[in-house]
């Protein structure tokens, strides 16, 4: 027993000997067909056992061989596709595929040929000749299964195991919609999109797995449970989009600069040294201020007792007083907005029969408006550009309005060109032009 616990012994060590009763190893159904592959097993041991490097070396020429389309193979053919390998491992790697079954050498044809055992693990590895992809999920199982039911061999324990990784990947998708992160939430989405769309794929061949009369009554009961699990991750999309939309009425806009608190935490992520942010913030040591909790209930006591009504004092009202003078004070617009109406007014259009210098005189660059002074000033008057010309701020009173009847217009391109600002790197190419300008 010592041997079995440890791993030791294994080799002489039977499956029955595992178990609590011996019997059960062959009334589990799982267990029982796992017994009939002893030789599947077996050659997956041969090809596995070693180094990662090794197995890496087999499983490449064992899954090249198994791509060839001729059936039988030379040794002059085995040098030109392996070519690239030094003569001692190839003949180290045909060694153990001979071993393992996989690889038959026919003494009187002088040739090698693929055994029945090498077609069945070449089609357990077959995913392992894939590129690796997002969909590797769940891309497996639902393939598997969709082309099982064409070719009708469908297997109650692969309709288990697509029931299974739905329903971890239901659980995935509740605590992230649970946790209410919106990084988790955006990090898990195109995870769920992509669920999503190869469920929708496979669908038509699931429903008309589910709807198909088995005489198999596990497997009747299997694409049930499937149905099931695939109708609870669908109706997760809503969720999911809520918890989305949730998300995005929390974030926050810091001031007029058009940053939200979604773009601080992304720079945060991809900032390479957060600890430089400090400086010498922590200069000074933190002095901590404790309290005994004595000194807390004497706190609470005081302030129980001076905000509990007096009964002896008088409800009446109090008597009328003459209200003070003051002066009311309305909030003013930024400096910036007129600022910009002036700087707007001093561009005079020009006539319409101009020169090249009217044509000038009638565009002016995007950067000569917005620049100057802080980014967010130079942010806050490129919001105010689209404002000229525009037909419902024109009607309004005050400064916005008389923004927007200026005679002049933006005309922005989607190129970002350098500038030399102290404040500002770069600015959208673009320019002011005079409503009267035909050009435009």
């Amino acid at each position: 027993m010592k041997d079995v616990l440890s791993g030791e012994g294994s080799e002489s060590s039977s499956f029955d000997s595992y178990f609590r009763d011996p019997s059960a190893a062959d009334v589990h159904a799982l267990a029982w067909t796992l017994g009939q592959r002893a030789e599947s097993i077996d050659a997956l041991r041969g090809l596995f056992s070693g180094s990662q490097n090794l197995v890496r070396l087999r499983l490449w020429c064992f899954l090249e061989l198994a791509a060839q389309p001729q059936a039988r193979l030379v040794r002059e053919d085995l040098n030109q596709l392996f070519h690239q390998l030094v003569p001692e491992a190839l003949d180290a790697v045909l060694k153990r595929l001979r071993d393992l079954n996989l690889l038959v050498w026919d003494a009187t044809a002088q040739d090698y040929r693929l055994s029945a055992l090498a077609q069945q693990v070449q089609g357990l590895l077959a995913p392992l000749a894939k590129a690796p992809s997002d969909d590797d999920e769940m891309s497996a199982l639902l393939s598997q299964l969709a082309g099982a039911h064409a070719l009708g061999l469908a297997d109650p324990q692969q309709i288990k195991h697509l029931h299974a990784q739905l329903s971890r990947l239901r659980d995935e998708f509740a605590d992230d919609i649970a946790s209410g992160s919106e990084a988790r939430l955006r990090s898990a989405q195109p995870r769920f999109a992509r669920a999503l769309q190869l469920v929708e794929r496979a669908g038509q061949a699931l429903t008309t797995l589910i709807r198909a009369e088995h005489d198999d009554p596990r497997l009747e009961r299997e694409a049930r449970a499937l149905g099931q699990g695939q109708a609870r991750l669908l109706s997760m999309a809503s969720q999911f989009t809520r918890a989305l939309q949730q998300a995005d009425r929390q974030r926050l806009t810091l001031g007029s600069t058009g940053l939200t608190t979604s773009d601080v935490r992304q720079w945060l992520l991809g900032h390479p040294a957060l600890h430089t942010l400090l400086g010498d913030a922590l200069s000074t040591g933190v002095r901590p201020v404790l309290i005994s909790p004595h000194d807390m209930i004497d706190v609470a006591e005081g302030e129980f007792e001076r905000d509990r009504p007096d009964p002896e004092r008088s409800m009446v009202l109090p008597p009328p007083t003459e209200a003070s003078h003051g002066i009311l004070q309305t909030l003013g617009m930024p400096a910036e907005l007129g600022a910009l109406i002036e700087l707007l007014k001093g561009w005079q259009p020009a006539p319409p029969s101009g020169g090249v210098d009217a044509d000038e005189a009638a565009r002016h660059p995007v950067s000569a408006a917005v620049l100057g002074g802080r980014f967010a000033q130079a942010a806050y008057r490129m919001q105010l550009l689209p404002l000229l010309g525009d037909e419902q701020a024109r009607g309004l009173k005050g400064m916005t309005g008389d923004l927007a009847r200026q005679p002049w217009q933006l005309v922005l391109s989607p190129q970002v060109s350098p500038v030399n600002d102290e404040q500002v790197a770069a600015i959208s190419d673009g320019h002011l032009v005079c409503e009267n300008d035909s050009t435009t």
